[in-house]
């Protein structure tokens, strides 16, 4: 079976380079369409989980819309956050952007390299008695860093703050398309809602991390491509790569 069409399950990336090269190199084309948009939850579905901001003295953010969640949840609480809470995040990217929020240098911030194990470096003693929230989505695992607090003792809740919503794909005939790129759990969840009868037939799939691969399998999909791996770091490589194979 030949591949010409492949549809991404996001939205472009603002650099096409390594798309471009393999639409260059084997002739196939690459469609971008997000299946779902992440939302904060209202203020109603937080409380539900009976969390409350300020029995905490420090936040974990590993996403921009995490950040955005949480200061507009404080507002509408009329939660004033204490000068003194403390943030660690996973990139410096995510760190710079809680200038959009607070005065940066007037608040403890600390970013680790963009892994779990990079952020409970970053506690060390210095900081392992703060009381920490850890920010998550209702749509991701957060195991990995949760099993770190865990073992180094750490004193933690998890507090969902936005959610994945499904976009409407009626009008996308998958049949249309040989492959398709799925990153997140929540992509697996659009495409059920939108196509309930969806039968895989020969459309290959890739896999991008490690969260969407329990999803693909218990929704009896066939993995075709993982990615990413030591060959593969990126979903254009690992694309490339299992062309060349063909």
């Amino acid at each position: 079976m030949s591949i010409k069409n492949i549809l991404i399950s996001q939205k472009a990336p603002r650099v096409l380079t390594q798309y471009q090269s393999v639409t260059e190199k084997f002739g196939v084309n690459f469609e971008f369409r997000p299946f779902y948009v992440v939302e904060p939850l209202s203020s109603r579905e937080f409380r539900a989980q009976r969390i409350n901001l300020l029995d905490y003295t420090a936040i974990v953010f590993s996403s921009r819309h995490a950040i955005d969640a949480f200061f507009h949840l404080a507002e509408e609480l009329r939660t004033k956050i204490p000068e003194t809470m403390k943030y660690f995040c996973t990139t410096e990217a995510v760190a710079m952007y809680l200038q959009k929020h607070i005065v940066y240098r007037k608040r403890k911030i600390f970013f680790g390299t963009g892994t779990p194990e990079s952020v409970v470096a970053l506690i060390g003693p210095k900081h392992k008695g703060e009381k920490f929230l850890i920010t998550t989505s209702d749509s991701s695992s957060s195991e990995a860093i949760t099993s770190l607090f865990q073992a180094n003792k750490l004193s933690f809740n998890t507090g969902v703050f936005v959610k994945s919503v499904s976009q409407d794909l009626h009008e996308v005939n998958l049949k249309d398309y040989d492959m398709i790129v799925f990153y997140n759990p929540a992509d697996v969840k659009s495409l059920q809602e939108n196509f309930p009868d969806f039968e895989q037939g020969d459309i290959k799939m890739v896999s991008y991390g490690k969260s969407i691969v329990r999803a693909m399998e218990e929704a009896g999909l066939r993995i075709d491509v993982k990615a990413p791996s030591p060959e593969a770091p990126s979903v254009a490589r690992a694309i490339e790569l299992y062309l060349e194979g063909l």
